[in-house]
């Protein structure tokens, strides 16, 4: 059983602000900050960590921003593999008002250079050996090709490498085209792959089957609070899950939890049935933590 490889391209620091409410045009008291390392591949890590594996993290750093997120690795225990940047690290910032409501500010963070891009490709390629898993999660950066994770997934599977995929938009349609193991889009994601609204089970099935053909592999879509699904059109198998009830308390990282738990289940060799209840279930449970943390 070998262990997966996070590529965590635009990692970030997250910043939560607390405040009693959001006042448009006036000026917002902040009660409390809370600050650490963030990005979709960052809490896909910490929670494979959790769960008992031992991934590691390749991610591209620079700047003060990176420097403090480098820290944040250490006191968490993360090794990860740094490929240093000019350009600093960016900053999101999360707003948490006291109803529990959230808005999230997510820059595009730092451009990164060709020389960057081939140091990131070249320690990708070095990492990987047959039968590992390879994550690919999260936005692009600035200055990376559309491609990027096409040529990833090609990469891995020259290497006999299964490649989890969660990303959106354009490189999520050039990375179908390389026919990655599973890919995890939630509804929204799934609709704007498919070009036109999903409004009902039905549509998301022929949605999700689609992208099942055009991947050749596994999909699995993430609903909230809704029954997610997982499919393989090949595989002719197709499955619906109720995720545990729960009063969420934030919801920023629980598609990177369920991730996290999808890719052990497959790591340990379990059957598709169980990656799915297992995802629902270790998502739900992530938003019912403060972002950025794990159960004790």
């Amino acid at each position: 059983m070998t262990n997966p490889l996070v590529l965590a391209l635009n990692p970030s620091i997250d910043v939560e602000w607390r405040v009693r409410e959001v006042l448009w045009e006036e000026k917002n008291n902040i009660d409390s900050e809370r600050r650490w390392a963030g990005g979709k591949g960052i809490n896909v890590v910490r929670w494979l960590r959790h769960l008992g594996s031992k991934p590691r993290l390749l991610l591209p750093l620079g700047g003060r921003s990176g420097t403090e997120l480098s820290a944040h690795l250490r006191n968490e225990t993360i090794r990860a593999q740094i490929v240093p940047i000019r350009e600093a690290t960016r900053t999101n910032i999360i707003v948490t008002a006291q109803s529990g409501r959230q808005m999230r500010f997510n820059p595009l963070g730092p451009k990164l250079s060709s020389t960057d891009w081939a140091q990131i490709q070249m320690a990708v390629r070095k990492l990987l050996s047959p039968g590992d898993l390879l994550i690919l999660s999260g936005s692009l950066p600035r200055g990376v090709p559309t491609n990027a994770y096409f040529r990833l997934i090609h990469l891995a599977r020259r290497l006999k490498v299964k490649t989890l995929v969660d990303c959106d938009g354009a490189p999520l349609r050039v990375a179908v085209k390389a026919h990655p193991f599973l890919v995890k889009p939630n509804e929204h994601e799934l609709a704007q792959w498919w070009g036109r609204p999903v409004r009902s089970e039905a549509g998301l099935l022929e949605a999700a089957r689609r992208l099942s053909e055009a991947t050749h592999g596994w999909v699995l879509v993430s609903r909230g609070a809704q029954r997610g699904l997982l499919i393989n059109s090949a595989e002719n198998f197709q499955s619906f899950a109720v995720p545990p009830r729960g009063k969420p308390r934030n919801t920023v990282g629980a598609g990177d939890a369920l991730l996290a738990a999808v890719a052990r289940e497959i790591q340990l060799g379990h059957a598709p049935g169980e990656w799915l209840r297992q995802g629902l279930r270790i998502g739900t449970r992530a938003t019912q933590l403060p972002a950025g943390t794990l159960p004790a």
